[in-house]
Formats: structure tokens, sequence, C-alpha cells
């Protein structure tokens, strides 16, 4: 049996806005740099993803506008709930998101949040902004798709 089998993974945050606001070309699998009070904050789910991004300066990767609310008892050792979060990649993926922020226009934000095994793991996109009309189509067809599903439910198909 192997490690991985044992490791379990637990959703923390998710970012919904983000889907409906970008077109997610790929994803990417990010470790964050953190104290110890804001882990004990983010286990007990004190933590927000909305109108958050990541940037990439120096080679390294930050998130930025994460809020993880300060630990009720952490008091002095508690840090700036909107400070700058190192994400662990490799300069090797880091290299290839800055070019393709760079050239193509796109940018990185943090999809979801979550506990692999005791580390905490952050989901990176790299997105693609959606147009007015984009969100539109999107929402008109949740919409009808929600319709067939009560239609199917109701003649028991």
């Amino acid at each position: 049996m192997s490690n991985n089998n044992k490791i379990g993974i637990k959703k923390i945050a998710e970012n919904r806005a983000a889907r409906h606001e970008y077109y997610v070309i790929e994803s990417y699998e990010a470790g964050i740099e953190l104290f110890g009070t804001e882990v004990k904050s983010i286990r007990g789910g004190g933590v927000n993803l909305k109108d958050s991004w990541a940037v990439v300066e120096n080679g390294e990767m930050f998130a930025r506008h994460v809020h993880v609310s300060p630990y009720e008892k952490g008091n002095i050792f508690n840090r700036d709930p909107m400070r700058d979060k190192k994400l662990l990649l490799h300069k090797k993926e880091i290299r290839k998101l800055h070019d393709q922020v760079k050239r193509e226009g796109l940018t990185l934000i943090p999809l979801s949040m979550y506990f692999k095994g005791s580390r905490v793991k952050m989901q990176i996109g790299l997105c693609k902004g959606k147009k007015l009309h984009d969100k539109r189509d999107t929402a008109l067809k949740r919409e009808v798709d929600r319709k067939l599903e009560r239609v199917m439910k109701s003649r028991n198909y």
C-alpha cells in the first residue's frame, strides 16, 4: 500500500467567483509559506480567497489579498491578515507562468485552498478574463440545464 492512499485531502476554501469571472486554462498545485497561528486559523476555516490574485516578483510567486483571519488565541504571534503569502513552486514552473502572464496577458488566480495530509496547498489557475457576454452565456446555459433537470426529475427519467 503506497503512502498516497493514506493522505487525505480536505477542502478549506474555494474561490467560486473566479470560475464566473475567468476561463481557467490550466491549474497548478502550490504549497504556501505560513506561520503557526495562520495554520491554526485556517484549520478553523478563517480564510477568504475572494478578490485574491498571484504575482511573480524576483523569481518568487506570492498570493495577494488572501485574507487569513487572526487566530483568537494567538495574541502577539498573529500576523497581518492581508500579508502577501509566498507560494512554493518549482523555479521552472514559476518561469513558465511568468512568461505566459507577460506574453499572453493572462492572470494567476487562487482557485482553492485545501489540506493535503498535514500541509496546506493552494490551487492556482492560469486564467483569461471573461467578457460580459460570456458571463451571460454561462448563466443562461446553467439556467437551461437546471430547467431540463427539473423536467426530467418530474417525469421520473
